[in-house]
């Protein structure tokens, strides 16, 4: 999605972004609950069990698997918001991006207001401007995001600071003020770190301080019980890409282990973070994410959230359930089955940066640093866009 500011230097740059006018950049959705909208006005519901999008009389397989899980849809395209209303929303790089590539948004004020903001205008070292334009477009975004979403708006924190603990934490500080000046309070608000040990680590810090926060990049159960013990309030696993390393890669010890058990990989982590978190009485909860059919969704049911494709919510809307079948639907992730779960010794120890070092496997170390790289080059194609634009219009 783009936002033309209407300036000379930035319809130059539109024509350079076409191509992904109806896509944001980057391979998939990596921004899980990213949504975008087109002269939006009005606030949505949860996606919920309630009527059927078809006049039967009886209930879709989507108010049927909503019953157990929050689905969210997993949109890059602006033009979906009707039909599967958003539930959340996440501001990135990515977002913004996007915002940037195509005419006529709700958040063309959004971007315009940052980069004519007097702070950051009068900063005249110009690296410190750009990353205070970024920070205010994020927020300013964030905050039109959270008056049209019922739930959390998450915030991406630069992803360059991936390996620095206070740097996670000053820039969480610095967005959060930023938020507080625009009134939208805390609880509206989280804040997406990678699953690095310092961004665990800075998560922990955090949410002692009562910041919620969004670790993300998940690949193994280290990463995971070492997010529960930070007590993050959500951690995110990218089901399909654990699956689509394996199908291409071996020596991961983790993931041979599930294949040997006759498991999907990716299935089997979020089963067991979810036993863990449950059983050990973590408060966070569990996001399953690069969900890729209908059969991932039924075998995740449960799982306090499933960030879902629209191509596989569509199938789920229009495949109608009769009255009696719909309780066919089996909730496969509960504490009640967390309960009886056993885990290792080893499995259960303190996690910290050495041990948390020596039990992620290659896959989580490859996956871990391909979602970085990517995520820093969004980052950096943000600054130097609005590098090219800057000044807009009226400044």
């Amino acid at each position: 999605m783009s936002l033309t500011l209407q300036s000379p230097p930035f319809s130059a740059l539109s024509s350079s972004l076409q191509g992904r006018s109806r896509f944001l950049p980057g391979a998939g959705s990596t921004a899980s609950n990213l949504v975008l909208f087109n002269n939006v006005r009005k606030s949505f519901p949860l996606i919920r069990a309630s009527s059927s999008s078809l006049d039967t009389g009886s209930n879709t397989e989507l108010d049927a698997v909503s019953s157990f899980s929050e689905i969210v849809p997993d949109t890059v395209i602006f033009d979906d918001f009707e039909r599967f209303p958003p539930t959340a929303a996440t501001v990135s790089s990515s977002l913004l991006l996007g915002i940037c590539s195509l005419p006529d948004t709700v958040f063309r004020n959004a971007v315009e207001m940052a980069l004519a903001d007097s702070t950051c205008y009068g900063l005249e070292n110009a690296d410190l401007r750009l990353s205070c334009f970024v920070n205010k477009a994020l927020v300013n975004v964030g905050g039109d995001l959270a008056k049209l979403v019922p739930g959390r708006v998450s915030t991406e924190v630069d992803p360059r600071l991936a390996y620095d603990t206070h740097g996670i934490i000053r820039k969480v500080h610095d967005l959060l003020k930023l938020y507080n000046e625009i009134n939208v309070p805390p609880e509206r608000l989280l804040f997406k770190i990678p699953s690095t040990w310092q961004g665990i680590e800075a998560s922990r810090l955090l949410e002692s301080e009562g910041i919620q926060t969004h670790l993300t990049f998940v690949y193994s159960f280290a990463q995971a019980a070492a997010a529960a013990q930070a007590g993050a309030s959500v951690i995110q696993i990218f089901v399909g890409r654990l699956r689509d390393w394996a199908r291409n890669h071996s020596g991961d010890p983790e993931i041979e282990a599930a294949i040997s058990r006759g498991e999907d990989p990716g299935l089997a982590l979020v089963t067991k973070a979810y036993n863990y978190i449950h059983k050990n009485g973590h408060k966070s909860k569990l996001m399953a994410a690069a969900v890729r059919n209908k059969q991932d969704l039924f075998s995740l049911l449960g799982v306090d959230y499933i960030i879902a494709p629209l191509k596989v919510l569509q199938s789920l809307k229009d495949s109608v359930t009769a009255p009696d079948e719909k309780y066919s639907f089996v909730r496969r992730l509960s504490p009640q089955s967390a309960a009886l779960y056993n885990f290792s010794k080893e499995e259960l120890v303190k996690w910290d940066q050495l041990s948390l070092a020596s039990a992620m496997g290659p896959a989580a170390v490859d996956l871990l640093a391909g979602g970085l790289e990517g995520y820093v080059n969004q980052a950096k194609r943000v600054e130097e866009l609005f590098g090219k634009i800057w000044p807009p219009p009226n400044v």
